[in-house]
């Protein structure tokens, strides 16, 4: 039997859970103003003016006036239990599946493919288990659930350019004659940053017709505009062209970029932190 990482909790998943609980909750901490613009320009049907910049610091600003600082902070509370619970049934499963496509072996590599079905499957889970109860997870109506999602091609990206960073800093420890520790077993908060940016990015260029065409739908004021999939995708081709299934991605961006790097890099840091702790515990256990 493959050796298994130290795990601070019973199971490595557990620290994963942990782990995205925390970023989970740190990222809507610090991005919750931009969570409410993106809903906002996206169900709008005017063409905006001006600058990505002005829009959003128009908007913010509008918000404050009207509202004052706490409307900038609006349902910050449903956002963090629910940010942070989706994240840590999010990693926690995707962990756990992991681990059995590997048949427990954590150095074994995964293929794409694998990474894109554990991705897929967990956010399945997670999502069902949120909406449903666990005992929605024994409903063969939530099926429909795991399909490849943003997450999913997202993770697959990331998985394979962390890999190849790791490989890269071990080549240059060998080179260096240097020996790997676990102080050494993680990547810098830059490296992490542009990885979660970069496979954001290109998940979010895959993706983002489908939130549009979702969030016209389900708005009640234009409700009689776009009542079916077909017809809000037609309306909005021919009334906007290209340009209309993608608005409010400049805003997104802005958005999700930064609360994806908070993310990956709190994640990635209290996962780190959690492997390392419990490798010294048992360091001193066995000592003793």
């Amino acid at each position: 039997m493959a050796q298994q990482p130290p795990s601070f909790f019973s199971s490595a998943a557990y620290d994963h859970a942990v782990a995205g609980i925390g970023a989970g909750t740190v990222a809507v901490l610090c991005m919750n103003p931009l969570d409410l613009l993106k809903v906002k320009f996206q169900v709008a049907t005017t063409n905006p003016t001006g600058g990505i910049g002005k829009q959003i610091w128009y908007s913010l600003r509008d918000i404050q006036r009207q509202e004052g600082w706490k409307g900038l902070y609006r349902g910050l509370g449903a956002n963090v239990a629910g940010n942070a619970s989706s994240w840590g049934l999010y990693f926690l499963f995707y962990n756990m599946l992991k681990k059995r496509a590997s048949d427990g072996d954590p150095s074994a590599p995964l293929s794409s493919g694998a990474i894109l079905l554990c991705s897929a499957q967990a956010n399945g889970f997670s999502s069902i288990i949120r909406t449903e109860g666990v005992s929605g997870l024994f409903r063969g109506t939530s099926l429909a659930l795991f399909g490849v999602s943003n997450g999913a091609i997202q993770f697959v990206v990331y998985e394979r350019m962390k890999r190849w960073g790791f490989e890269m800093k071990k080549k240059q420890y060998q080179l260096a004659g240097r020996k790997w520790t676990m102080e050494a077993d993680k990547l810098s908060n830059t490296a992490y940053s542009i990885m979660s940016g970069g496979s954001k990015l290109a998940a979010l260029s895959l993706t983002y017709p489908y939130q549009v065409v979702r969030s016209r739908i389900q708005n009640n004021a234009t409700s009689h505009l776009y009542p079916t999939i077909p017809v809000t995708i037609r309306r909005t081709w021919a009334q906007e062209g290209v340009r209309g299934f993608y608005r409010g991605l400049g805003t997104n961006l802005v958005r999700v970029l930064p609360g994806t790097c908070i993310t990956f890099v709190v994640y990635e840091n209290i996962a780190w932190l959690l492997r390392s702790t419990a490798e010294k515990r048992d360091a001193k256990y066995l000592d003793s």
